[in-house]
């Protein structure tokens, strides 16, 4: 077990430093904690249907199921990731994991729409908590060869839960478990979580013992920005972009100013800001996270694109449509198998060619979209979904481990609260941009017929993406001695 009275000597397990090696225990316990907080950001969108039925939800209401999580997730990241920093990351993710579990429980039995929208502003800060430790706790238990291969299946983690979570999702509402239909989605957290909770002891515990405490005006100044722009770009895309959404955008961006103005202030008087600015000295730590930014821009909107072009273009069910998605899965998974060995060889190399893969992989798409229309044989699609489903594994893994090798071990959880933000606000500022071009494209009468060629045009700025990162990766290297 780690040692807390020190300011970094904590940071490996007992195992680890005795020459052991670490234990995989610990992965395993932080691993359910992803893959819940990430299944529970898609997995809703397939029971709004009956939700709203079943609950004679609004249109507003249903919206605020989905956003609610949403924002508040990805906006208590960073403060999350300090929380983590100053008081424990085991404590915090174990807080965090028995906050999401009552969260769940009260999602699953919420008695009106307005309950449950409360609860999933719950469940998503919870997740919000627990979600940094889990990287920066691996980044402190394991080093070397271990790190890697912890960083490649918190890759495939992520990745699968985004994958399968309309899947599951289906399923479970189609299976219909005691007659709880859209509840069993939120229900199933709590023995899981109980679960993990019972075995939390194998993770050595960690922190940054630096006697500073918790920057609070920082917290709600960087909070604020992150829920306003969230907010906007979600609901301001979906509303039509009204004048509210515009607004929220531009105080955004002025709390943003002020924030870094505050760090920045803080930092030179010693005492401990939300995200030590440290941080983004290291270029290997601050273009990686550009890079995490421009990747999950072209990563998270497909999944949003190929759902519309599947559920409403081809008028699959969401589990029709969740086993097409398998064939990502399939190339997601088998990729982040491979990476571990791939990254022996390849090296960074490895991390700029998965945004290569990927554009490939949506290329083939658009080009099967293109030719099948929307009667040809939807298996058509699935040998492009694996190619693009390859890069995906090939990419967010090592690109996280690549990110977080250029920050300081006693930022683990406040390193990682930033690369969860970019990811989470990467993801959903590409929802966004996808949309911006997606539902013009597909003209106001939304024809199936339309649907191929709106998402066909709509790849083209996700390749771009992919192709910006590729590059961005590629200039790593030469950064490494920072």
């Amino acid at each position: 077990m780690t040692s807390e009275a020190t300011p970094y000597t904590d940071t490996k397990s007992g195992a680890d430093t005795a020459g052991e090696g670490p234990s995989w225990g610990a992965l395993v316990v932080v691993m359910v904690g992803t893959f819940m907080t990430v299944l529970d950001y898609f997995i809703a969108n397939v029971a709004i249907p009956a939700i709203q039925s079943d609950l004679r939800a609004s249109a507003a209401q249903a919206q605020l199921v989905i956003v609610g999580y949403g924002v508040a997730f990805t906006a208590g990241l960073i403060t999350g990731g300090r929380i983590g920093d100053l008081f424990g990351r085991r404590r915090m993710f174990a807080l965090g994991l028995l906050l999401f579990a009552v969260a769940s429980a009260a999602c699953g039995l919420a008695p009106n729409a307005d309950l449950l929208v409360a609860a999933r502003v719950v469940q998503g800060a919870a997740a919000s908590l627990m979600v940094p430790q889990v990287l920066g706790i691996i980044g402190t238990v394991y080093t070397g060869p271990s790190r890697v291969a912890a960083f490649n299946v918190y890759g495939m983690v992520v990745g699968l839960a985004g994958v399968f979570g309309q899947l599951i999702g289906g399923v479970l509402i189609t299976v219909d478990i005691g007659g709880l239909d859209w509840r069993s989605i939120f229900l199933i957290n709590v023995p899981v979580s109980v679960v993990a909770l019972l075995f939390v002891s194998r993770i050595p515990e960690s922190k940054n013992a630096d006697g500073t405490r918790l920057d609070l005006p920082g917290a709600v100044l960087v909070t604020t920005a992150l829920a306003l722009l969230v907010t906007a770009l979600v609901e301001g895309r979906e509303q039509g972009w009204p004048l509210w959404s515009w607004a929220s955008l531009v105080v955004s961006v002025v709390l943003a100013a002020l924030s870094a103005r505050h760090l920045r202030k803080r930092e030179r008087e010693g005492r401990g800001p939300l995200i030590s600015l440290e941080l983004f000295r290291s270029r290997v730590f601050s273009v990686g996270l550009a890079a995490t930014v421009t990747y999950f821009l072209a990563m998270g909107s497909f999944f949003f694109l190929l759902a519309l072009y599947l559920q409403q273009g081809r008028g699959l069910s969401p589990l029709e449509s969740g086993l097409l998605f398998l064939a990502l899965g399939a190339g997601y998974f088998g990729a982040s198998l491979m990476s571990g060995k791939l990254a022996e060889r390849m090296g960074r190399r490895l991390v700029a060619s998965g945004p290569l893969v990927l554009p490939a992989g949506y290329v083939l798409t658009g080009v099967a979209v293109t030719v099948n229309g929307t009667d040809g044989n939807v298996l058509w699609l699935v040998p492009s979904l694996l190619v693009a489903g390859m890069g995906m594994g090939m990419t967010t893994g090592p690109l996280t481990g690549l990110v977080l090798s250029g920050a300081a071990p006693e930022h683990a959880a406040s390193s990682s609260g930033a690369v969860n933000t970019a990811q989470e606000g990467g993801a959903a500022i590409g929802v966004a941009v996808a949309g911006t071009v997606f539902f013009p494209a597909l003209g106001g009468a939304a024809l199936a017929a339309d649907y191929p060629h709106a998402f066909t045009v709509s790849l083209i700025p996700l390749v771009v993406f992919c192709c910006a990162a590729a590059v961005m990766v590629r200039l790593i290297p030469a950064l490494t001695a920072d």
